[in-house]
């Protein structure tokens, strides 16, 4: 049950964001909403190289038989989802217009190229049955700084212009790190803190919604 559920779960996710965002890049008048589009579509594609070996697994002889392929997604997702966060942050400048800024994209491209150097050393064994902890941790951190960087500039941004439309994005992202975070710690001592997995996905799709529905009230 837990398999096919979590199967229809994934699939749904993936059309849903990958088919938004073709829809805003070819019917995008603003480049924020083409970029918006790009965005979605690196985020759907990214989680789809973990996801799909995982259904596969679930649905016939278990993830313990696709440890390679799995881990190998995983370090894939995670590199999409650092230029995720990258193109979220070129979002922020051409909706509010940013000039300048220097110091906080300086942070930013820093922050990204760390996480997605760590992500590479080969002491994070990707592909091993028992990746160690303690790399899990190292790798997360210029991501979680990262994810609070974007958080405060779509808090501060949206509240200055109010705007309306943007208003929730800043809480979509705490909310996918807020789930996020947990999984990492302590998911290989309680195994169902992995089903944080699930709501930190939906976080994400409310991510993509926000700049959808606003391309279409536009």
């Amino acid at each position: 049950m837990q398999a096919i559920i979590e199967t229809l779960f994934d699939v749904m996710y993936l059309i849903s964001v990958i088919g938004i965002g073709i829809i805003m890049i070819q019917k995008g008048k603003e480049k924020e909403h083409t970029l918006f589009g790009i965005m979605a579509v690196t985020l759907g594609a990214g989680d789809a190289f973990h996801l799909l070996p995982r259904m596969i697994a679930l649905c016939t002889i278990g993830l313990e038989n696709f440890t390679v392929a799995l881990g190998i997604g995983k370090l894939i997702t995670s590199l999409t989802m650092t230029i995720f966060y990258v193109l979220l942050y070129y979002i922020w400048r051409l909706r509010y217009h940013i000039e300048g800024k220097k110091k906080i994209t300086i942070a930013v491209y820093s922050l990204a190229a760390l996480r997605m150097i760590l992500c590479l050393f080969p002491q994070n064994e990707w592909t091993g049955a028992n990746p160690p902890f303690s790399w899990g941790i190292y790798r997360n951190i210029p991501f979680a700084l990262l994810g609070f960087i974007i958080i405060v500039l779509f808090f501060q941004s949206a509240k200055q212009h109010n705007d309306k439309n943007f208003r929730w994005m800043w809480l979509t992202i705490f909310l996918s790190f807020g789930f996020y975070i947990p999984v990492v710690l302590f998911a290989d001592t309680i195994p169902m803190i992995g089903m944080l997995m699930i709501p930190k996905t939906c976080a994400y799709v409310w991510t993509v919604l926000i700049g959808f529905w606003d391309m279409r009230r536009r």
